[in-house]
């Protein structure tokens, strides 16, 4: 199939890396790699136990290792597509492959400037910063092994915005969420699910005035409206969160998906479809949380409920990303290999495709984005923005 962009449109990019989570691949990998996730935390083994049976239930391997191997094909195969020569890497934070190993791996093979995108569409803490704090520790490590001074580092990695509002990644969205209106055949509450994290993690996730929550009711309301155009009908939606942890003492985002199907069932609701509008995948909070916990309570609640798929491989989805690298190649062509040229977001010049209320999130952070909580620095530097350590 003949190109619609020029070979060089990838310039200066040698690499793209698919940078994720990370999950087991069996039984004996699950323990190891929950202590990976909540290092630094204290966190004992007995109560890192009571998350292992969510794997275990699945036989001890997370889904989300074969979903990342499936859209590392798709972005490949969509590349391919367009002419283009730009190998697809995958690396994780928290298991093999690890992202200093995807890393070593490109630089072995001759790149020196990669460009990541990470398997989270919205800005937060755990979304954001953790991964680009993940980028920063990994090539700090491979400056030594490459025989460079402590400090130096081996590749310059650059990242895509975050897509929570980009036209593919919310039109896959409407998609799925018209596909579970269709199959389920009758009217139905539309109840959009995410992670939920600390309420002082959301406020320290603003970003173009836009909270981790704010970012997502945007996203909603234009799938909502979307899909009601298409059905014909109007919907009535909400936002509900899955899959929080931590101490009762600590406010996460609320409402939890099953107390908030218990308040719609008592308001005589007697259908729903849920659309997890915070992930890309179904990976062990879709599968755990809302396909076997959230449908167990909606069966004992006598709710008719379907889950809207995730983006996935979806067409719209992989080809959004393709565009988004294309995008981030033409600012890296216009301002070079220096973050300090963007200390307040990028190129005004750059046309950035997005949908919905909110502007294009930057793609070199800004200090003091994405913090843990508003205020207060994590004295780690990460890759990806204007300024390192703040």
């Amino acid at each position: 199939m003949p190109s619609d962009v020029e070979p060089s449109a990838v310039a200066p990019y040698d690499a793209l890396l698919l940078l994720s989570f990370g999950g087991p691949d069996g039984p004996d990998d699950v323990l190891p790699f929950l202590r990976n996730v909540t290092a630094g935390k204290n966190i004992p083994d007995e109560r890192l136990a009571v998350v292992a049976e969510h794997y275990h239930h699945f036989g001890g391997a997370s889904p989300i290792n074969g979903q990342n191997q499936a859209l590392q094909r798709a972005l490949t195969d969509e590349i391919a597509r367009r002419g283009l020569d730009l190998p697809v890497l995958w690396g994780n934070r928290n298991w093999m492959p690890y992202t200093r190993d995807a890393l070593a791996a490109a630089y072995a093979d001759g790149a020196r400037r990669v460009v990541a995108v990470v398997t989270s569409a919205y800005s937060s803490y755990s979304g954001c910063r953790q991964y680009r704090e993940n980028l920063w520790a990994s090539l700090d490590e491979l400056g030594p092994e490459f025989g460079l001074p402590a400090g130096e580092h081996p590749l310059v990695v650059d990242k895509v915005r975050s897509y929570f509002n980009h036209p593919g990644f919310v039109q896959a969205n409407i998609d799925a969420v018209t596909e579970a209106f269709e199959s389920i055949g009758r009217d139905a509450r539309l109840v959009f699910v995410t992670h939920s994290i600390p309420d002082t993690m959301d406020a320290a996730s603003e970003v173009s005035g836009a909270s981790y929550r704010a970012q997502h009711l945007d996203v909603a309301a234009t799938v909502a409206a979307a899909v009601e155009e298409r059905l014909g009908r109007p919907l009535t939606w909400d936002l509900a969160y899955c899959s929080r942890s931590g101490p009762p003492s600590q406010p996460w985002l609320e409402p939890d998906v099953n107390d908030h199907l218990t308040a719609l069932a008592a308001d005589g609701v007697q259908a729903v479809v849920m659309s997890p509008i915070g992930f890309v995948s179904d990976h062990m909070e879709v599968a755990f949380d809302l396909d076997t916990e959230a449908m167990q309570t909606a069966a004992e609640l006598g709710i008719v409920a379907v889950r809207a798929d995730t983006v996935g491989v979806r067409e719209p989805f992989v080809r959004g990303l393709v565009d988004l690298v294309l995008e981030r190649a033409a600012l890296a062509r216009e301002l070079g290999a220096d973050p300090a040229l963007l200390p307040q977001g990028d190129a005004p010049a750059l046309e950035q495709a997005t949908v919905g209320a909110l502007p294009a999130f930057p793609s070199v952070c800004r200090p003091g984005c994405c913090r843990m909580r508003e205020g207060v620095a994590t004295g780690i530097p990460a890759a990806c923005s204007a300024d390192p350590l703040s």
